[in-house]
């Protein structure tokens, strides 16, 4: 009988001693691509887009156009996994009343992430695509104003 008693009070020793394993955030690791500064710069000024990585979880961008001296256009995103899902939450600062708009994974390749929220007025699509020489293709689309719309915005990594 003690040694039964041993055996079970040493089982239980080992298995409320065993490392407990954090989830596997494979979706977002294969993100780690984007971590860096990319950049266009054209004749009707420069889109800069900067992503950092927070922890395993949680990668944080920014992305702003400069015309001469003005800011156009400037947002903060947060590319977030919890659990399965990979969302990437954008908040563009003077719309939504400055609240984020969430739009979920919907395709992941080694190369591109694709972003869908079907319920938000423009875009509904937003898209990453890797390319060679260190660049990138970011791209936005969806119905705008009844027709659809896209633009496209290829980044080379700074």
């Amino acid at each position: 009988m003690f040694k039964k008693i041993t055996l079970i009070l040493l089982l239980l020793a080992i298995i409320s001693c065993k490392k407990t394993e954090t989830p596997k955030k494979e979706k977002i690791k294969a993100a780690d691509w984007l971590i860096g500064k990319w950049e266009n710069v054209t004749p009707q000024g420069t889109l800069t887009e900067t992503w950092n990585k927070v922890n395993d979880s949680t990668f944080q961008g920014s992305s702003f156009f400069i015309k001469g001296k003005d800011t156009i256009h400037f947002e903060t995103i947060t590319l977030q996994q919890k659990g399965e899902i990979l969302t990437y939450n954008a908040t563009v600062k003077g719309q939504n009343n400055d609240e984020a708009v969430a739009f979920k994974l919907t395709n992941l390749t080694e190369k591109g992430l694709v972003f869908d929220n079907p319920k938000h007025d423009y875009p509904q699509k937003i898209s990453y695509t890797k390319e060679a020489n260190n660049s990138l293709k970011a791209e936005i689309s969806g119905i705008q104003l009844g027709k659809p719309s896209s633009e496209k915005y290829l980044m080379t990594k700074k």
